[in-house]
């Protein structure tokens, strides 16, 4: 898979992103001379982890029929050691459903494996960048 980031030359900073079908707006923020049209890639970076929560926390429920109705995840972002190596993310679930403790505990814990929260913090990503 293939992820393809162009440039949009009527912004000043504005990216798109195309992901298989799906395209998106990727923009810096007003204060670093973008027109804040999307997210930036720091938003990107926190938002799959939001979202791979979620979603693990969905499919987990639908697999062992937990009867979880929604799904809402707050993330509160660290970001001021970030030059020190240390970034911080404090993710708040908030579900519904007629769920016991047991249920919610469940949910806690899958939430805390789901494969981008292990990415993030078990696996040494290697990256290599050069030219066309």
């Amino acid at each position: 898979m293939s992820i393809t980031v162009t440039r949009d030359l009527a912004q000043p900073m504005r990216l798109v992103v195309h992901v298989r079908a799906h395209e998106f707006a990727v923009d810096g923020s007003l204060a670093e001379g973008g027109g804040d049209t999307g997210p930036d890639p720091h938003d990107l970076y926190d938002a799959a982890v939001s979202a791979c929560k979620a979603l693990t926390m969905v499919w987990y429920a639908r697999r062992k029929e937990i009867p979880l109705t929604d799904v809402r995840i707050v993330t509160e972002r660290d970001n001021s050691e970030e030059r020190k190596g240390v970034y911080r993310l404090h993710t708040v679930l908030h579900l519904s459903g007629d769920l016991r403790e047991d249920q919610r505990l469940d949910l806690l814990a899958v939430a805390e494996k789901c494969p981008v929260h292990k990415l993030m913090t078990t696996v040494t990503t290697h990256i290599t960048t050069s030219l066309a």
